[in-house]
């Protein structure tokens, strides 16, 4: 499946529930809705490919050409905050699939859910590697939207095309970035996941987080690639021929387990830290207050250099 075309199969599904309680205390949100599973990206690392497996699926490419679509998410969500299950706090939007996906052009499902949020007056993030997320400016300009964050793991092209086969170029999204926060509506980077061996050079990530500030993002977040066992083979495979050079490094990198060693990661996030600071960039998603503020404030932070406990992103 090339870029922009829809999966092999989609299936409609009745959402018992659409809100679900997140209790992972490192998480900075307390609820998160997914109006898909399964993703039309068809990234390589991303580590909601594991969730196919409770369908029966495996994490292959069945994550990228068998979609369930929530069709009725929009009244299951509105029946469940009548009934007053969302007991406040934030709700992210995009944390186990694309909610701008392929698929979202042509069925609008997180459009709907976005227009039931805006109803009710609750905020959300979202999290998305689309360009598609500005079709729904005119709901995202009146509502309560505490940060967009756009995921971006490279802007290499070869690597890009590599390890994502079907999601929107990598300028477009530093575009979206731009034109989102010029509409009001508070936009950042995930620069999500980090590749060892393949984007975590000096170059590579200053390049990016230099494009970020230049496309007037209001932070960049960095996170390292995970690798969830059920996600690690697949990833691997596509790997092995794609970049035969770095695939021995990579393997023992991860050979003991889903996180690369903390050494490993200390070193890197501190770099992108050290980089992030010197663009002007924070490394976590200030407040709602400072976003509002004027853009100098968010410069001069000091970032963070442990994993940070943000947002899932799409990796």
């Amino acid at each position: 499946m090339k870029n922009g075309q829809q999966p092999d199969r989609w299936f409609p599904a009745r959402p018992k529930s659409v809100l679900n309680r997140v209790t992972d205390k490192r998480m900075p949100f307390k609820w998160s809705i997914n109006p898909y599973r399964g993703c039309g990206h068809g990234c390589h690392f991303c580590y909601a490919r594991a969730t196919h497996v409770w369908l029966g699926f495996h994490a292959d490419d069945s994550f990228r050409n068998n979609i369930y679509v929530k069709r009725d998410a929009a009244s299951v969500l509105r029946s469940e905050l009548k009934r007053g299950k969302w007991k406040g706090g934030g709700i992210a939007i995009g944390t186990a699939t694309d909610p701008y996906q392929q698929l979202e052009g042509k069925l609008g499902i997180t459009r709907s859910i976005l227009e039931v949020l805006r109803e009710f007056g609750i905020p959300c993030g979202i999290t998305t590697r689309s360009p598609l997320i500005l079709r729904d400016l005119d709901l995202l300009q009146k509502m309560k939207v505490t940060s967009v964050n756009v995921s971006i793991s490279t802007l290499d092209e070869t690597i890009w095309k590599k390890t994502e086969p079907s999601s929107p170029h990598p300028r477009q999204r530093l575009k979206t970035v731009r034109e989102l926060n010029r509409a009001g509506v508070p936009a950042g980077v995930f620069l999500a996941p980090i590749l060892p061996y393949l984007t975590d050079s000096e170059v590579q990530l200053k390049s990016l987080v230099e494009a970020a500030a230049e496309h007037e993002a209001r932070f960049v977040v960095p996170s390292v690639l995970r690798l969830r066992p059920e996600v690690k083979s697949w990833f691997f495979r596509q790997m092995h021929p794609a970049f035969p050079g770095v695939y021995p490094s990579l393997v023992r990198l991860y050979q003991d387990g889903a996180r690369a060693p903390e050494d490993y990661r200390s070193a890197l996030l501190e770099r992108v830290g050290r980089l992030a600071e010197e663009a002007g960039l924070p490394t976590r998603i200030p407040p709602q207050e400072e976003q509002e503020g004027p853009r100098s404030s968010l410069s001069g932070q000091k970032p963070a250099t442990g994993e940070a406990p943000v947002q899932l992103s799409l990796f």
